[in-house]
């Protein structure tokens, strides 16, 4: 199967640019904020409930706990020796969610709907593993959100919505030319067309609609919408009564599934599926109709939040990590990711 040499034409479209590339102007600003607070590892003061406050090698399970459990999926931290187990041993059934306890961008999150699957997820896995309730709620939000020390209200400044990868048969073409052809679907050609090899000459009936992800993790191809137009007070008051009761926690983005927007502003049927801290992004700006500088304005404004609030917090007495103590800490766990990566991609 010839493959569509679309590689030039993604790379003009800064969404798609390494995340190196993109943050260049923003490591200016972190210089700035890290001469002003004497420290490089200012950021881990921002979220005192989450390990460099949230900026990497923080448990997920641990912030998930957290959180009012009304407002998270059955969630389970499995961890080795795993021995032999099942999702039903837990109250769960196939699909369901696998994931490192420690990892970010998506990092070997996966969809597992056998047994085997299961199986040898685990039997590779030398590291903690989340097992979770698959969620399929059609609404999938990101919202980035803040409160600053002794606020008893906080700001919602993002709000994204994240729309998977899918094709539309129309009778005639194969998957192969869907994908090759497909509006979004093509920038992601290389990593498809590897995850469904044994499909590509496959035909969708006319309107048959075939979702080839289930991940809304932009490096999984989905595509993030700026949804900013949903942020009210009814989505304040939402996201403050989540919010609020959870101690040291500050600053970041509540992943989350919900069946609808009204159930969104009535607070019901709210599904957060992970709560990041210092890492996060106003994940909006990946809008693919988002101007560059408009996008740098947000990051700009976002680092400077979280800035403030890693300040404050310092003032009262929370400890601004190392930056080497940051560095070593997460090369390590990095290096390791990569090991368990190449294992777990050759079993699945």
């Amino acid at each position: 199967m010839k493959k569509n040499n679309n590689k030039k034409h993604k790379w003009l479209k800064w969404e798609f640019w390494p995340f190196w590339l993109f943050y260049i102007p923003v490591y200016f600003q972190y210089l700035y904020y890290s001469i002003r607070t004497g420290s490089f590892g200012f950021f881990s003061a921002s979220n005192p409930l989450m390990t460099f406050g949230g900026f990497s090698n923080y448990s997920k399970s641990h912030v998930l706990k957290a959180i009012h459990e009304d407002y998270i999926p059955i969630t389970h931290l499995l961890t080795p020796p795993f021995g032999k187990s099942s999702p039903t041993d837990f109250g769960l059934s196939f699909p369901v969610i696998m994931k490192p306890d420690m990892g970010e961008r998506g990092f070997l999150v996966e969809v597992i709907h056998t047994q085997q699957a299961y199986d040898a997820y685990l039997a590779q896995s030398k590291f903690p593993v989340v097992l979770q309730e698959f969620i399929d709620y059609p609404i999938e939000l990101g919202v980035m959100y803040h409160r600053f020390p002794r606020e008893n209200k906080g700001h919602i400044t993002s709000v994204v919505r994240k729309e998977v990868l899918s094709v539309i048969g129309d009778g005639v073409s194969t998957l192969a030319e869907l994908i090759t052809k497909g509006e979004r679907t093509h920038y992601h050609q290389k990593m498809l067309f590897e995850q469904y090899a044994h499909e590509l000459n496959n035909k969708l009936e006319q309107g048959e609609r075939k979702q080839l992800s289930h991940i809304g993790n932009h490096i999984r191809g989905a595509t993030f919408y700026n949804a900013n137009h949903l942020i009210n007070e009814s989505l304040h008051k939402v996201f403050d009564k989540i919010a609020l009761p959870i101690e040291g926690y500050h600053f970041g983005r509540f992943d989350l599934k919900v069946p609808s927007l009204d159930d969104l502003y009535a607070g019901k049927n709210i599904k957060i599926v992970e709560l990041n801290g210092a890492n996060s992004e106003p994940t909006h700006i990946y809008d693919p109709s988002m101007p560059l500088l408009k996008a740098y304005k947000a990051m700009f404004s976002h680092w400077k939040i979280l800035y403030l609030i890693s300040k404050a917090n310092h003032k009262a007495g929370v400890p601004y990590t190392s930056i080497w103590t940051i560095v070593r800490e997460v090369r390590n766990s990095r290096k390791q990711r990569k090991s368990d990566k190449a294992s777990i991609v050759d079993c699945l």
